[in-house]
C-alpha cells in the first residue's frame, strides 16, 4: 500500500469484496473511492482518515449501519450509500457534521423516518431518499436553500411539511421527484399538474392548516412495501 500512496482514485466495484482492509487508510492522498457492488456489510472505523477524500461510493453492499464517527470526514462532498440495509438508527450521532457534502445518495434503503439533523447540511445540492419506506419528512429539510435536486419518489409518504415550500424545485436546473406515493387528495391533484403547483399550495395558509390537522390526527401510515430485500435479493 504505501507504494501506492500517491494514489488519488480507487476502484474496487464489481469484486465481492466483504470487507475493506484496515491498511487502505495508508492511502492518504485518496479523493475517489469506489466500491460499489460488493458485499460489505461493516465498514472500519478509521475510514474516515481519509483527510482529502472527496467521493466515497459505497452503493450496492450490504450495509446495515455506520461506524461511529463517520462523519469526521473533513472534505467529503459525494456519499452514495444507494442500495443497502440502512435505516433511522443506523447513521451515527455525527453524521450530520459532514458540512462539506453537497450530494446525498440514501435510496434503495430502509428508512421510516429520516433525521431532523439533516438540515444541517447547509452545502447539500442534492439529496435522495427515493424507494425507502418513508411516512413522513422532516421540516428541516426545508432549510437547505442550496437544494437543488429532491427525489422521495417510491416511499409511503402522503403529505408534505409546508416548510419545503421554501425550497426553489421548480426551475430549469432543479428537480423535484415525487411520484409513487400514497398522497392525500390534496396533494395529489396537484402533482398531477406539475411540481411548481405543489410548491405554489403548500406555501398557502389553506394548505398549513389542512396539514396540522391531518397530523394531529395521526392517520394510519400507508402499509408497508413488499420487503425489499426478497424482491432484489440484496441480502
Amino acid at each position: 500500500m504505501m507504494a501506492l500512496e500517491h494514489l488519488t482514485r480507487l476502484t474496487l466495484s464489481h469484486n465481492k469484496l466483504t470487507e475493506i482492509p484496515q491498511d487502505i487508510v495508508l492511502l492518504v492522498n485518496l479523493e475517489k473511492l469506489n466500491l460499489f457492488n460488493n458485499h460489505i456489510e461493516t465498514l472500519p472505523s478509521n475510514l474516515c482518515d481519509f483527510t482529502k477524500l472527496k467521493t466515497l461510493n459505497l452503493a450496492i453492499n450490504r450495509l446495515k449501519a455506520l461506524p461511529r464517527g463517520f462523519g469526521a470526514f473533513p472534505v467529503l462532498e459525494v456519499l452514495d450509500l444507494t442500495y443497502n440495509n440502512l435505516n433511522e438508527s443506523s447513521l451515527p450521532g455525527n453524521f450530520f457534521c459532514l458540512e462539506t457534502l453537497r450530494a446525498l445518495y440514501l435510496g434503495d434503503n430502509d428508512f421510516t423516518t429520516f433525521p431532523a439533523e439533516v438540515g444541517k447540511l447547509q452545502n447539500l445540492q442534492v439529496l435522495c431518499l427515493r424507494d425507502n419506506d418513508l411516512i413522513r419528512l422532516p421540516k428541516e429539510i426545508g432549510g437547505i436553500q442550496r437544494l437543488r435536486e429532491l427525489h422521495i419518489q417510491g416511499n409511503r409518504l402522503s403529505i408534505l411539511p409546508p416548510e419545503l415550500g421554501q425550497l426553489d424545485l421548480c426551475g430549469t436546473k432543479q428537480l423535484f421527484k415525487a411520484e409513487n406515493n400514497p398522497w392525500v387528495t390534496m396533494i395529489e391533484d396537484q402533482m398531477k399538474i406539475g411540481p411548481s403547483h405543489v410548491f405554489e399550495y403548500i406555501r398557502t395558509n389553506t394548505y398549513k392548516f389542512l396539514y396540522e390537522r391531518y397530523t394531529e390526527a395521526e392517520p394510519e401510515p400507508a402499509l408497508r412495501k413488499t420487503e425489499r430485500a426478497k424482491r432484489f435479493g440484496k441480502k
